[in-house]
């Protein structure tokens, strides 16, 4: 069976898995229907999560925590083995990969059930920071890493040495893995266009980390349609939350605004391409704030990149000196 498997063009797949996912998404929705009656307190702002339970139990909490746990370490576990073992790139899949779609598959679904019977997430316990910082730190480390290959502003590289993206490349993949399993247990499985959007975008996340070691994996359209799945969801999140009047256009173009920037000068697209794709985004993003009547609001959209952009800055120097201190202590161990 598994010599067939490896067969099947990763390709294939990930078409497969991008419906899938969209399944999935309905599946939430469609069980999400028997959560209507679940008793919740009332909204307390922005640093609040809503959708928890007002009193909690051990078994809530045991359900929630126990399987992030299981579904994380089986995750990591599989990277591993992967890098260890396997540590070769192909057009079709490896046996883990198999695996790791099978196991991460299962895990959803247990956790649609956990909802169902216990309903919290790990939301309960944690900041919901938490969850949105995992993410963000995830699309940091991106541009981190893709920083040689496609550079950091309008196709120049950062000054980021050679060996603090080579680790990131590296060991990049139980980094992502985290981001997604933890945001994804963190929600429960509930049907409001928030999650039911957020939960898309874990479910294409886990896909991807799935697809470790194949083509697929590092297919640069699928790649950066992944980054850029981002601004369509806190777009609508944030119409969702505010409305039309909200602070959408802040998201829209903020995120879009690093794609300009960076991520699609690693495409392969003509400069001509580029300019129409630049001048195009300048001229919607002044639109937009024009006719809401805010013509000087359009500098917000520069807020989004500034973080990612700085938050590169910080993630190089905190390797840097992990990767320093890791030598001075194997420089003292062999003295």
């Amino acid at each position: 069976m598994f010599s067939m498997l490896k067969k099947l063009s990763a390709g294939r797949v990930l078409a497969a898995g991008v419906a899938a996912s969209l399944v999935l998404t309905g599946l939430v929705w469609l069980l999400g229907q028997r959560l209507h009656g679940v008793a919740l307190l009332p909204d307390q702002g922005a640093s609040w999560y809503y959708w928890k339970l007002p009193e909690p139990t051990v078994w809530t909490r045991l359900s929630a925590w126990g399987g992030y746990a299981a579904h994380q370490i089986a995750f990591w576990w599989l990277i591993h083995y992967a890098q260890t073992k396997v540590g070769r790139y192909s057009s079709g899949l490896h046996p883990v990969n198999v695996v790791a779609l099978a196991v991460n598959t299962g895990f959803v679904v247990l956790h649609l059930l956990q909802t169902q019977l216990f309903y919290d997430g790990l939301a309960q316990d944690v900041s919901i920071f938490s969850s949105q910082g995992s993410v963000i730190l995830l699309l940091v480390a991106v541009l981190l890493m893709e920083n040689r290959r496609r550079g950091l502003f309008f196709g120049r590289p950062a000054p980021i040495r050679a060996e603090i993206v080579a680790f990131a490349r590296r060991y990049h993949g139980y980094l992502f893995s985290w981001a997604a399993v933890y945001t994804f247990w963190y929600h429960p499985a509930e049907t409001t266009s928030g999650h039911l959007i957020g939960f898309m975008y874990m479910f294409l996340l886990l896909l991807q980390g799935s697809l470790f070691l194949t083509r697929a994996h590092t297919a640069r359209w699928w790649t950066v349609t992944l980054e850029l799945a981002v601004a369509a969801h806190g777009t609508l999140v944030a119409v969702m939350n505010s409305g039309p009047g909200g602070a959408w256009p802040m998201f829209l173009f903020g995120f879009l605004g690093v794609f300009i920037v960076t991520q699609m000068h690693g495409l392969g697209l003509g400069r001509g391409t580029r300019w129409l794709i630049g001048l195009g985004y300048a001229g919607a993003a002044l639109t937009v704030y024009a006719l809401r009547g805010q013509p000087l609001g359009v500098s917000a959209i520069v807020r989004i990149p500034a973080i990612e952009y700085l938050l590169v800055a910080v993630l190089a120097v905190l390797l840097w000196l992990g990767l320093r201190a890791a030598r001075l202590v194997r420089a003292r161990a062999v003295q």
